[in-house]
């Protein structure tokens, strides 16, 4: 059996879709569906059974001697704007914490969310080596849990045989929809060209970065899950490769890059207005994001992202342009 946390989540979601794809069901996820919509992430999607975040340490699976196969936890809040910092610690980085420690003790592979948010302004780069890893000052208190985290595992001397700790960059498309305003620019790109033909990016406030030219590795959601998927498989017959890795595409573009291959996939001209961002964001907000990919494609040689304007023409012709916007079977 797989455990899957933040299951029924954005990037989870998809994990449980690819690992059905690959005909894998025997699938124990675990997440709080709440009251909206997230619920219709798994619908159609095949698993053994679920369990909520409260349940997951006492149910029987660890118990049973190699009672799972692998973990990926994606579990987490994900809000970069969320002010409760001792809520931010128990969820994402005592959760963490404990999941590793379990993974080391019944030699369970595991890959965790980590965060580009670690990564603060960039003034360390965004380089995934080990030994730079402390010296990064997160921006925001989100990127301070999922860097705490980190900080850890490197710290243990007993750690999982086979880890992975994962830094999501800018990830798009399909299952995101129940996320609100932390949802990807493309999703609230295509719902304002459909509400109103205009787009509102944010200026910039920073005087070497034109409007719209702030630069982010977007990546693209099925891309990430395969990525973890091979990095499971690769470290099972290579456990050295365990390890802290970014996952983004390597290449910076720009939202005004995003926003025009939104309008192409939908086949409209751009029209594209800006706006004031909110002062309370204007302290935190990163204005270029650029993994370095250089330690995933030695783990990985053949792996290949997707091109953006590529992905970003499956996510709006394929799911979003649907009326059933949802991956199935």
């Amino acid at each position: 059996m797989i455990l899957i946390t933040g299951a029924a989540g954005f990037i989870g979601s998809v994990i449980v879709h690819e690992l059905n794809q690959n005909g894998v069901e025997d699938l124990l996820l675990c997440d709080h569906f709440e009251s909206g919509e997230k619920w219709k992430n798994l619908r159609g999607l095949k698993y053994d059974s679920f369990v909520t975040v409260e349940n997951l340490f006492a149910h029987p699976i660890w118990k049973k001697p190699a009672g799972l196969k692998a973990i990926y936890h994606m579990g987490a809040c994900s809000d970069t704007t969320e002010l409760d910092m001792d809520f931010l610690y128990a969820n994402n980085t005592e959760f963490t914490n404990r999941l590793l420690t379990l993974a080391a003790a019944k030699n369970i592979p595991i890959v965790y969310a980590s965060s580009a948010a670690t990564y603060g302004a960039g003034e360390q780069g965004y380089h995934d080596d080990h030994k730079g890893i402390p010296k990064l000052k997160p921006l925001n208190k989100y990127g301070y849990s999922k860097q705490l985290s980190d900080e850890w595992i490197l710290k243990q001397t007993k750690k999982p045989k086979v880890w992975f700790g994962v830094k999501f960059f800018n990830v798009f498309g399909p299952q995101e929809y129940h996320k609100g305003k932390m949802s990807s620019v493309v999703y609230q790109a295509f719902n304002q060209i459909k509400d109103g033909g205009e787009v509102k990016l944010f200026r910039s406030h920073r005087p070497e970065y034109k409007d719209g030219e702030q630069l982010r590795d977007f990546v693209y959601v099925k891309d990430v899950v395969k990525a973890m998927i091979e990095l499971i498989a690769a470290g099972k017959k290579k456990p050295a490769l365990s390890g802290i890795y970014n996952l983004g595409t390597g290449e910076a573009r720009s939202f005004h890059d995003l926003v025009k291959a939104t309008y192409a996939g939908m086949g409209i001209e751009p029209k594209i207005k800006f706006i004031d961002m909110p002062a309370e964001l204007r302290n935190q907000y990163q204005y270029f994001t650029q993994a370095d990919m250089g330690k995933l494609k030695k783990a990985l040689p053949k792996f290949k992202f997707t091109r953006l304007e590529d992905a970003v023409a499956d996510y709006v012709k394929n799911h979003l342009a649907q009326e059933d916007q949802y991956l199935h079977e």
